[in-house]
């Protein structure tokens, strides 16, 4: 058995620039390039699968083989779509800020899609950066008022980030990245985003759309800052750390430090994998061996089963719940 390694799919954006190709060496689209969609089987960004062995997956989207080649996934292969969608976003200025639907909201009004639970990873963050959690009215009623007076900075929660941190972002909660920031997302299959305010810019010398009601349905009045469920971290004599960053319903994220080697096993039906720094090389059970290296994303298909990733690592593994 193989990992599945994918060539990613690259979105340009109003707030994009060029670290992407800067930090990962990455050929991007343009200078406003803004999301590398790594592991994705979205419509809206679906990427190919490029194997390093003769296989029968080479050259076959990641959808094409979520649909038909059903051995790769276990039991969460009889969902209708891949679940989980990662990506990494380089803010060279402000995104809007912005609410997500859950589940239930988006299938009765976005044509039964997903809703949007997602989590962050701060790969790197400018001196001084701030991202936006959360906002400041205590009800529905303040809410309005905040919109209404389009008291937008007086609204919203900004909080000091740096390189590392974590954030567990349910839907409804009322967010944005920051520019100077770049951050690896692991998210729900969906491309749903509702924007409350874009700071009067243009795009094609138009307002981008607003989606003011449907803001007002599903922001979570007042907001609660919470702790993500989380396991406790796992350290080694050599400095190699194994820290679950959150553990949900949907999906359990892990982020993974290697000095030397670090030995793991698969606890979810497959695993996605992001290499955020360095080099190594990722080893089966069966002693076959990849070299992997900064900028790959890559697939652990069901029953991959106990693996070893050695090297100078800094690596993102997750999987669906």
């Amino acid at each position: 058995m193989q990992p599945l390694f994918l060539k990613p799919v690259f979105k340009e954006m109003i707030w994009g620039g060029t670290a992407l190709r800067e930090e990962f060496n990455y050929d991007i689209p343009s200078d406003k390039t803004g999301e590398c969609w790594a592991i994705s089987a979205h419509k809206n960004g679906d990427c190919t699968v490029e194997t390093r062995e003769d296989s029968e997956y080479s050259g076959k989207t990641l959808s094409e083989l979520w649909s038909t080649n059903k051995e790769l996934w276990g039991r969460a292969g009889e969902a209708e779509v891949f679940p989980l969608l990662t990506k990494l976003i380089s803010a060279e200025t402000d995104l809007s800020i912005q609410v997500h639907p859950d589940d239930e909201y988006a299938k009765a009004h976005e044509n039964g899609s997903l809703g949007k639970t997602e989590c962050w990873y701060i790969v790197d963050a400018k001196e001084d950066a701030t991202i936006v959690i959360g906002h400041n009215a205590k009800d529905k009623a303040e809410l309005h008022k905040y919109i209404e007076n389009k008291d937008f900075l007086g609204l919203i929660r900004e909080i000091p980030v740096k390189k590392g941190d974590f954030f567990f972002i349910e839907p409804g909660t009322v967010h944005a990245i920051k520019g100077g920031t770049i951050i690896l997302e692991t998210q729900q299959n969906s491309d749903i985003t509702y924007r409350l305010y874009d700071y009067d810019r243009l795009q094609n010398g138009k307002p981008r759309e607003l989606h003011i009601d449907k803001c007002l349905d599903v922001i979570d009045c007042p907001f609660e800052a919470k702790e993500p469920e989380h396991r406790k971290a796992i350290e080694f004599e050599d400095g190699s750390l194994v820290r679950n960053m959150v553990t949900c319903s949907l999906f359990e994220v892990d982020y993974v430090k290697t000095e030397t080697t670090v030995s793991l096993s698969q606890n979810t039906d497959f695993t996605l994998v992001s290499v955020l720094e360095g080099s190594g090389k990722l080893k089966s059970k069966d002693n076959s061996e990849w070299k992997i290296k900064k900028g790959e994303h890559f697939i652990l298909p069901h029953g991959f089963g106990d693996y070893a990733l050695t090297g100078s690592l800094e690596l993102i593994i997750s999987g669906s719940r």
